[in-house]
């Protein structure tokens, strides 16, 4: 855990989600707070519907809550525009879902590019980061392929390198290993975890993988939306 001066990269202040079913509410967050510091490898698991997926998109600016407060690296995201909310999402949050969400007729270069060229950052700049980061992720001499000529595994590995591209306050992870097998959901993870332990990349996993559990630094557990159990490992 860093030092309490250290500005969190996510922060969450009582924190309420109410969803609307007809005539019933469905309170998938409950008055949760939590902050989570640049750097932490950080897993929030609970049983189906205890709110983890509603917690990671609110964290990402994807959802408004009902009631509470969200600060990326600072910043409340109640006090942005639309505009300013889509640039946050862009430069300071780094999405990997489990759908992988790649464009298709995008070589996994572009894919990774996407972000740093809506950024206007310098095309030599962004060749230099692109080919470092693939490389970074394993995917050197992959860059001209499309997503349908690669494997699962490989598709997650460019979404990977799209989500720290831009040097993001915090990437989420979204049930990054759900649609892969054991041994490449493992080496996405070494993946992730040598891109924390190197670059001092923040990730947030919602998870139910116990792969996922066995690497985090720290586990958040909730159920019916509050936080059941919070600990660091060593």
């Amino acid at each position: 855990m860093q030092a309490p001066e250290t500005v969190p990269s996510v922060e969450v202040l009582s924190l309420t989600k109410i969803y609307r079913q007809g005539d019933h509410e469905v309170k998938a967050l409950d008055d949760l707070s939590l902050s989570i510091y640049p750097g932490e490898f950080t897993a929030i698991c609970g049983p189906s519907g205890s709110g983890k997926t509603t917690l990671l998109n609110l964290m990402g600016a994807l959802d408004k809550p009902t009631s509470g407060e969200v600060r990326v690296g600072g910043q409340s995201l109640a006090e942005l525009s639309r505009r300013q909310l889509s640039h946050l999402r862009r430069d300071r949050i780094g999405f990997v879902f489990q759908a992988y969400n790649l464009i298709p007729v995008l070589t996994a270069y572009e894919n990774a590019e996407m972000v740093l060229r809506l950024q206007g950052v310098d095309p030599k700049e962004r060749s230099e980061r692109v080919m470092g980061i693939l490389a970074d992720v394993g995917l050197e001499g992959l860059e001209g392929r499309r997503p349908d000529q690669l494997s699962g595994g490989q598709q997650q590995r460019v979404a990977i390198a799209r989500a720290i591209a831009s040097n993001p306050a915090v990437v989420l992870a979204d049930e990054p290993t759900a649609n892969v097998d054991s041994e490449t959901a493992n080496r996405l993870l070494e993946i992730m975890e040598n891109l924390n332990r190197d670059r001092g990349e923040t990730f947030i996993f919602s998870t139910h993988d116990p792969r996922v559990l066995e690497r985090a630094k720290r586990i958040i557990r909730i159920v019916d939306g509050r936080i059941d159990d919070d600990k660091a490992l060593p």
